[in-house]
């Protein structure tokens, strides 16, 4: 269970992992000492599954970015869970969503450039015999790729 406390350093610490400890601490009221046992706990109890690196894309050559609806043929379990997989075992494809509506799944794919996603289509989408068409929408302004979450009070 969360406490306010808890609710408060997961505000600051999200926005930026480099935040020292002691930082944290006296913006919730804190020692440094209590911040790290809190944060700690909440990595152990799998409310902090992952500290990443946000990286710029532009700088990376990946300068292409779309957003894929696919709608499936079969939407079965194990064809669901497989499509899944696959997409998941591609570094082009930042986030899976399954969702409900016109299309099965909403993909984000990133890739240094058009024949690059191409090459993933063609590759990923194009021959596999489950979907049933996909639709590419390009972005051409990202403007806001992540941010923190809104931590929900308790």
């Amino acid at each position: 269970m969360l406490d306010t406390l808890d609710r408060r350093i997961l505000d600051l610490y999200q926005r930026d992992t480099r935040t020292p400890a002691e930082q944290i601490g006296a913006q919730v009221g804190l020692s440094a000492a209590a911040v790290q046992r809190r944060l700690k706990r909440l990595r152990e109890t799998g409310v902090i599954v992952a500290e990443t690196a946000q990286l710029d894309c532009r700088q990376l050559g990946l300068t292409f970015t779309a957003i894929v609806h696919v709608d499936l043929i079969d939407e079965s379990a194990p064809q669901t869970l497989a499509f899944q997989r696959r997409m998941k075992e591609r570094p082009e494809v930042q986030q899976v969503y399954g969702v409900a509506g016109a299309v099965d799944y909403v993909l984000v794919v990133v890739a240094t450039g058009l024949p690059a996603y191409e090459a993933f289509c063609e590759a990923c989408l194009l021959h596999d015999p489950n979907v049933r068409s996909f639709t590419t929408h390009v972005v051409l302004d990202a403007a806001r790729r992540a941010g923190p979450l809104a931590i929900p009070a308790g």
